[in-house]
């Protein structure tokens, strides 16, 4: 064996040009895979990353919620739902694992702007701030990324938070100071009544109070920044609030930017719920780590049965929420396996012409070992051994020079805009650490090599020793 691998190398350093030119034929070839790998490694981790601090790696809802609980999220709401998660935190092995333990709750309604005289349809959530703040802090990649700060921390409790669309669509952007953002053209026709609440929905946002000065007074003092938003309760009535808005935010999706607030949750439920025990529709549990949701979910069974007596509960990972993040992954991975194939062909024919000129130029020297009792298995070994060479150091170098320009690359500073992002995010390829991809192309590559230069191989082990003496 020693022997053959001695004889292979020499032969590949007989003609440096040649092999040279293989070698890094081969080497770009994983080196760009390989750059592609770490480019779509590092988007799988911020996409990662970005839902798991939205939404946590968990979230325990009603069983039907995920299917039904848009058109209705009050008839799905999660009853005793700080004894549950109590109970998760308690758990001597869950315990150890959760980071947050937060409720949300999803509600749908009309938000109007009376003083412009417009109001829209709008969905949006109910989150308690400060555990929003702390789910942020997640990073278990170590990714370069903008820790956010949830501007509803520290907000009175009417406070709310709009997507940019709701504020354009409700006149708000010169109070909330937002770029561009164009005024519409004024009508003929008068809207509104000068900016007076009507008495009914203002009566609607006071529910602690039925006089007329009462009304009066939280219309005066009402300020531009102010929204109303029309909710049914838990018996189906409608429920007003006034919300003061303290802050507009692009949503990655346009079609959820127009429709989007987000409020305090205590002040949702009151809205929903009244005096009546409050619920949510969702308890969101970030974990430490995210290989250990299996561990989590199997730890949450025997909790969840306790608590489905009254209602069913289901657990659901972040990948079942977020199907657009699975579907994202795929189409990389989908694209990453087309590379290589590409890159496999490529390397395919550059070793197997390589090694059909070595055959030709060297037919009298295989005559000669073949003369001199070497078997047609040792030739065949021989050719394979030197394809495998050529594989196995131009996938190295790929490895080595697609390590130095990822690390370039991430020295530079460079920004990107993905596709659903609101915001500019540092261009970086991780290719230090995914040993799985590494170890795969550098294997890939090689056994590609090595099946390139069996045909040569068997070819020069099946010519005639009288032929392959006498060839000229």
């Amino acid at each position: 064996m020693m022997m053959t691998l001695s004889l292979a190398l020499r032969n590949l350093l007989r003609n440096r040009r040649r092999s040279l030119a293989t070698l890094l034929a081969m080497a770009i070839g994983s080196t760009a895979t390989l750059l592609f790998g770490g480019f779509s490694a590092n988007i799988n981790y911020m996409m990662h990353t970005h839902h798991v601090r939205l939404g946590g790696h968990l979230q325990i809802q009603h069983r039907d919620f995920y299917l039904y609980g848009n058109g209705n999220p009050t008839a799905y709401g999660i009853s005793d739902y700080k004894e549950l998660m109590e109970s998760i935190r308690q758990d001597p092995v869950l315990g150890k694992m959760v980071l947050v333990v937060s409720p949300t709750m999803q509600f749908g309604g009309i938000a109007g702007n009376y003083a412009a005289g417009v109001s829209r349809t709008v969905i949006g959530n109910g989150f308690v701030a400060a555990d929003v703040n702390r789910m942020w802090l997640w990073n278990d990649f170590d990714l370069i990324t903008p820790i956010k700060k949830f501007a509803l921390d520290g907000s009175p409790p009417d406070s709310a938070i709009v997507g940019i669309g709701v504020a354009r669509v409700l006149q708000l952007c010169k109070a909330l100071q937002i770029d561009r953002c164009p005024t519409p053209e004024k009508t003929d026709q008068p809207v509104g009544d000068g900016g007076k609440i009507p008495d009914d929905i203002a009566q609607l946002s006071l529910p602690d109070s039925s006089s007329k000065e009462a009304v009066q007074v939280k219309a005066d003092a009402r300020e531009d920044r102010r929204i109303e938003v029309l909710i049914g309760n838990a018996r189906g009535a409608p429920n007003v609030t006034s919300l003061q808005v303290i802050r507009a935010e692009e949503q990655a999706i346009k079609e959820l930017d127009e429709v989007y607030v987000m409020m305090h949750l205590d002040q949702l439920q009151k809205l929903i719920y009244g005096r009546s025990k409050p619920k949510v529709t969702s308890i969101m549990v970030q974990l430490q780590h995210s290989d250990q949701i299996p561990m989590a979910i199997e730890r949450l069974e025997p909790i969840l049965k306790k608590y489905s007596t009254v209602q069913p509960l289901a657990v659901l990972d972040f990948r079942k929420l977020n199907p657009f993040y699975v579907q994202t992954i795929g189409m990389f991975d989908t694209i990453f396996g087309f590379i290589f194939i590409l890159i496999g062909g490529i390397v395919l024919f550059t070793v197997s012409n390589t090694m059909n000129t070595a055959v030709v130029e060297r037919t009298v020297e295989i005559g000669t070992l073949r003369a001199i009792g070497l078997r047609r298995a040792g030739i065949r070994s021989l050719f394979i051994t030197e394809g495998a060479l050529l594989g196995m150091s131009g996938a190295l170098l790929g490895v080595l020079l697609a390590l130095l320009l990822s690390t370039l690359v991430n020295s530079m500073g460079l920004t990107w805009w993905p596709p659903g992002n609101v915001d500019p995010l540092p261009l970086t390829l991780t290719v230090w650490g995914e040993t799985k991809m590494i170890i795969g192309t550098t294997l890939g590559l090689m056994v590609i090599a090595v099946i390139s230069a069996w045909w040569p191989a068997y070819r020069a082990a099946q010519l005639s020793v009288v032929d392959a003496l006498r060839h000229v």
